[in-house]
């Protein structure tokens, strides 16, 4: 069972989201980077799966030479092989992106003796929320897909992937090779061990340089959902807060 995941270098955010000022990037000015949570679980499925059927793993990223520290990241947790098509744009918009994960498939594959069984992609980007690339580039590469996966089973030449919709279990059986993309939460990622760090650090991370494929269509700004703030009153201390206490209880309908 040999597996291609494809993952995404995203800002680690921790707290508030904040936009730079045109709106269509996450200001990055003082966060570091990690793995999509989508494709971190993507990346646990895999090398679950192949723990239990043999095979391998293989991890790609289209990104900048930093990215090389996400693929790494995925070998220290059990990927078998890593590839970065290196790029400085940050331009690629999930139509160019697809179409550079379609080429670099392509190119992987020629010189493999059978096409990878098992694609595996984050069902969306944890940073601009694009959730196009894995049906894209199963589209483009005539295979079947099913997206928003919470569990999946493989065996023999098939897979079965089911999502939850509608207060309901969706059941989808598909021939392999195929390309599925994952939800947070299919999982739970293991941390890394020291030996698999130290494999990490000594692995060769192959590169290549994807082609620019200009968008037909423009991002005009991300937005940040509002989050509800609560906040709280403080009526005093001690036997202080006795009157403002009553006095409140007696505003909300309790006390008379």
């Amino acid at each position: 069972m040999d597996i291609l995941v494809y993952v995404k270098r995203v800002p680690a955010v921790g707290g508030r989201i904040v936009l730079t000022d045109d709106q269509r990037r996450v200001d990055t000015t003082m966060l570091g980077f990690t793995v999509s949570p989508h494709e971190e679980c993507a990346v646990e499925e895999a090398v679950r799966i192949t723990e239990t059927l043999g095979g391998t793993v293989t991890v790609s990223t289209l990104g900048p030479p930093e990215a090389a520290e996400q693929l790494r990241a995925a070998i220290s947790v059990g990927a078998h092989a890593a590839h970065l098509l290196e790029t400085d744009r940050d331009d690629f918009g999930p139509i160019g992106t697809a179409g550079a994960l379609v080429r670099s498939v392509r190119a992987l594959e020629s010189g493999r003796a059978q096409p990878f069984d098992l694609i595996l992609c984050g069902n969306e980007a944890a940073d601009t929320g694009d959730y196009q690339v894995g049906v894209r580039l199963a589209h483009a590469l005539g295979r079947p897909v099913a997206t928003a996966i919470k569990r999946l089973d493989v065996s023999g030449g098939s897979l079965e992937a089911r999502r939850e919709y509608g207060g309901t279990e969706e059941l989808f059986v598909l021939p392999l090779p195929a390309v599925v993309t994952v939800k947070e939460g299919i999982n739970l990622p293991r941390y890394p061990s020291l030996p698999g760090r130290m494999r990490a650090k000594k692995a060769e991370v192959t590169t290549a340089s994807p082609e620019y494929e200009p968008e037909p269509l423009e991002m005009e700004r991300l937005r940040v959902p509002r989050v509800e703030r609560k906040s709280a009153d403080v009526l005093g201390h001690g036997v202080e807060a006795v009157p403002s206490l009553v006095a409140l209880l007696a505003e909300l309908g309790v006390i008379s």
